[in-house]
């Protein structure tokens, strides 16, 4: 099967500063993949390279077959790649249907009305809260609006950057449920966080960065029997 996302030998950092040192990741379609490491690994600039938000300075991003290395972030949303940016970034001052209607701007805007049926029958919680300042709500449900906002653009793959950043243990447990729904139901997903333990539960396979290289690629049964790295990064 060829791979939806194919990153290669992907280089990319901050001025003179190199983070990403030829990293390669794929995520085949309606598979989960989780991209696991500490603060500074790169995963972050990683997401932010496929996307477009900063420049990579070799190696490829081919999605769908189509090299979007050097494409405008635009036109990497408009093909379906589809970020959920860490700190969920809602727009405090608009309705959670004004947040959702938003984003449908660049793909799915014919859609826009079944699309965000769709995304109240997945979120119940937003549905009931349609009228509601995103503000004045709480960090699982803007973490809830930052998804839902994503799936108004009929993502073909869904990156999702540290979605359970900052948030109570038991608003967590109910923010990775929502991730495995989306994966069950074929969502091709790139989780993109820290929470190493619910991050295998819901993942079809797992990469491990550190230092802007990737240490292991595989799956979570095997990085659960790497000795070493289930102790650097599980503790266990």
């Amino acid at each position: 099967m060829n791979a939806l996302l194919a990153i290669r030998a992907l280089r990319s950092g901050y001025g003179r500063v190199e983070v990403l040192r030829g990293v390669d990741l794929d995520v085949q379609p309606g598979e989960t993949v989780a991209l696991l490491g500490s603060n500074g690994a790169g995963k972050s600039t990683l997401n932010n390279t496929a996307c477009g938000i900063v420049a990579a300075w070799s190696g490829t991003v081919w999605f769908d077959g189509a090299d979007l290395t050097r494409a405008h972030y635009r036109d990497i949303v408009r093909a379906g790649l589809i970020q959920v940016p860490e700190g969920r970034r809602v727009f405090p001052n608009l309705t959670v249907r004004e947040n959702l209607e938003l984003g449908a701007f660049a793909r799915g805007r014919e859609r826009r009305a079944a699309n965000l049926d769709r995304v109240f029958d997945t979120f119940p919680r937003l549905a009931e809260r349609r009228s509601q300042k995103a503000g004045t709500m709480s960090g699982g449900e803007q973490q809830m609006l930052a998804i839902g906002r994503g799936m108004m653009a009929e993502p073909r793959l869904l990156i999702l950057d540290e979605p359970s950043l900052g948030l109570a243990p038991r608003v967590v447990d109910e923010v990775f449920a929502l991730i495995a729904r989306l994966c069950q139901q074929g969502l091709a997903v790139l989780l993109v966080e820290q929470n190493v333990g619910q991050s295998l539960e819901v993942a079809d396979r797992a990469y491990v960065l550190e230092n802007g290289s990737v240490r292991f690629a595989g799956t979570p049964a095997e990085l659960l029997a790497t000795s070493e790295l289930r102790v650097a990064y599980l503790g266990m």
